[in-house]
């Protein structure tokens, strides 16, 4: 399933443009994939998975953190694209299943991303 959606993804011209920066590929080095995956799991969380939030399609930054830039390209971002790409309905507090869904999928388009370090 992770493979699927992954493939539509990239297919779509707007989450295709995401691409870790040298900066990113850095920190995770740095920091370690274990730490980039608690902090995925710390972002879904807080900002996803509330079933109501108030700033909802602005709450993740386009960029500044590896997390960020990959839950833009794995539409992980806000509760629209979650719901448009993986089924997960708005007004509804998702799941600890849904959110380690939704942190796997994040942490493989980074992994992905990341073969060359």
């Amino acid at each position: 399933m992770k493979e699927d959606i992954l493939e539509k993804l990239a297919k779509s011209n707007f989450r295709s443009r995401f691409k870790l920066s040298a900066k990113d590929k850095s920190y995770i080095k740095d920091k370690g994939l274990d730490t980039i995956k608690k902090h995925a799991q710390d972002f879904i969380s807080k900002r996803v998975a509330p079933a109501f939030i108030p700033n909802d399609g602005k709450q993740t930054p386009m960029r500044n953190h590896p997390v960020f830039v990959a839950q833009h390209a794995t539409a992980c971002c806000c509760r629209k694209c979650v719901e448009k790409w993986h089924g997960f309905k708005k007004g509804v507090e998702l799941t600890p299943s849904q959110q380690e869904y939704l942190v796997e999928i994040i942490m493989e388009w980074i992994k992905r991303q990341c073969r060359d370090i």
